[in-house]
């Protein structure tokens, strides 16, 4: 207990609350006298000792829910609004697979974004998985049916489904490993491998082994069960390490940090860092304007005008000083962006919507939309406020209610419809988990029909569409391009991309 709470300091620490000495005993003697076993209690007697400003207050709240975070192992489905790990890709590479639907079957073609970021392909030491692990089917395909108990410890902890237990397991075991002691962002492979070796992945990875080249049915199906459990729990191990990562390393050194940002899931990142991330942002569109600007100026300037030119020039004696161009009409692409703003996935829209409002310099108008079931338009937000606030105002305003794409879909198309023609871009940035409801793909088909490219941005791994209540098969079949995005650098490729694309 008092190795945990001095973690806890040290974390507060790092988010610049000033805790003098006094305060650490009393932070301890309330510790003492409250006890760790009730979560919000802890927090308001912790809350009443160490921050004493509203702004210490915020950091202090943020900290504690990142520190005594169980909630991770909730009974979402695997993957769900986790988006991509990204290990191991420093370079960004992994964004998603473009050019998928085209109106076609949906099925993906080529390389997917899994594949490329998968734990092999980046050298992750935590991504070893048992003989015959590897390749599209190494169980045989054995069909559904039922499983049997597994022998390991870990194993019967990931069949028994108790996420609280599990969390509290993780915990333990970061202890164990010191994660605290992780200074730099490629060490993460290194203490998820640490941590999962602690938890008995060993015996499971062997138990798997085992099960898989068995001719049984059933021990073949437990294999393909357990697998999947491990690799769900080897994820939530690596954002476990992500927040450590970001409650413990000295933030001292700038570029590391900022390294750091550019490929953490957006969902791993506490509000503390917003301002950090913010001021990435700003610098990376500011990067993207002025190559854009060159581009553009290069492209537009057109043909030599000839009979203009040496009109100009007269006054020179007919030496060709000013030159002419001849000038080109161009017709401005439109940019949509439709942003589900409910649950984990609001992080995600709240720097897309910066990214795109941040590079007005360049970027044809953007009209953005925001929902969780009805949709609304809140352009307006961005042209009369600050970013900062305009972003506020929106979550505030359709972060609540059920989330409905459907509904969403048929909003769009009565409020923005008819301007949507061939020169338009139609972004949507969503999980595309529907709570089972009406998919309304007819809706967004006629939204494929109108737009000169669609674009669909799921924070998600691939691995977790069409789980549990995912519609994204579905949707994918009518977007030109379909992208996992859940990290800064994912998102300023597909912009970087979209300003090629647009003129």
């Amino acid at each position: 207990m008092d190795a945990s709470l001095q973690r806890f300091i040290s974390a507060l620490r790092m988010a610049e609350v000033r805790i003098s000495p006094a305060e650490t005993l009393d932070a301890f003697r309330t510790v003492d006298r409250m006890g760790m076993e009730n979560r919000q209690q802890l927090k308001e007697s912790l809350a009443l000792v160490l921050p004493k400003t509203a702004e210490e207050k915020l950091a202090f709240d943020a900290c504690f829910d990142a520190f005594f975070r169980f909630e991770e192992f909730s009974d979402a489905p695997p993957g769900a609004s986790d988006g991509e790990s990204g290990d191991g890709d420093p370079s960004g590479e992994g964004e998603g697979s473009e050019g998928q639907g085209g109106g076609g079957d949906g099925q993906p073609q080529g390389q997917s974004s899994e594949s490329r970021n998968s734990d092999s392909a980046s050298g992750d030491p935590a991504g070893d998985g048992p003989p015959g692990d590897q390749g599209s089917d190494p169980f045989g395909d054995p069909g559904p049916g039922p499983v049997q108990e597994a022998q390991s410890a870990l194993g019967q902890q990931l069949q028994q489904g108790d996420r609280a237990a599990l969390a509290l397991a993780v915990s333990q075991a970061g202890e164990a490993v010191n994660v605290a002691g992780i200074k730099v962002f490629t060490q993460k492979g290194l203490y998820t491998r640490r941590i999962m070796d602690a938890l008995g992945q060993g015996a499971l990875q062997e138990e798997i082994g085992t099960l898989a080249t068995q001719a049984d049915p059933t021990a073949r199906r437990t294999a393909a069960q357990l697998s999947g459990l491990r690799d769900d729990l080897r994820e939530r191990v690596r954002d476990f390490v992500e927040r450590q990562f970001l409650l413990h390393a000295d933030a001292d050194g700038h570029r590391l940090r900022e390294a750091m940002l550019r490929h953490v899931k957006l969902s791993n990142v506490e509000h503390r860092n917003f301002s950090h991330l913010k001021r990435l942002v700003e610098k990376m569109a500011k990067r993207l304007i002025a190559a854009h600007s060159r581009r553009r100026k290069k492209m537009r300037r057109g043909q030599l005008h000839v009979s203009r030119t040496l009109r100009k020039n007269l006054r020179y004696d007919g030496e060709l000083i000013d030159l002419a161009w001849k000038a080109r009409k161009i017709d401005r692409s439109k940019v949509f962006a439709i942003c589900d703003v409910s649950g984990s996935v609001a992080t995600y829209a709240r720097f897309m919507l910066m990214f795109l409002y941040s590079l007005e310099a360049v970027l044809p108008r953007v009209r953005a939309f925001a929902f969780s079931s009805d949709l609304g338009e809140v352009t307006e937000n961005f042209q009369r406020m600050a970013i900062d606030d305009a972003i506020a105002t929106t979550l505030a305003d359709f972060s609540g209610g059920s989330t409905d794409y459907g509904q969403a879909f048929d909003d769009f198309l009565r409020v923005a419809g008819s301007a949507v023609n061939s020169q338009s871009t139609v972004i949507i940035l969503g999980d595309a988990r529907n709570n089972y409801g009406n998919p309304n793909t007819k809706a967004l088909r006629e939204i494929y029909d109108k737009a000169q490219r669609v674009i669909w941005l799921n924070p998600e791994p691939e691995r977790s569409w069409g789980s549990g209540d995912s519609e994204m098969p579905r949707y994918r079949a009518s977007c030109h391009q379909v992208n996992v995005c859940n990290a800064l650098n994912h998102l300023k490729r597909v912009i970087r991309h979209l300003l090629l694309a647009v003129r």
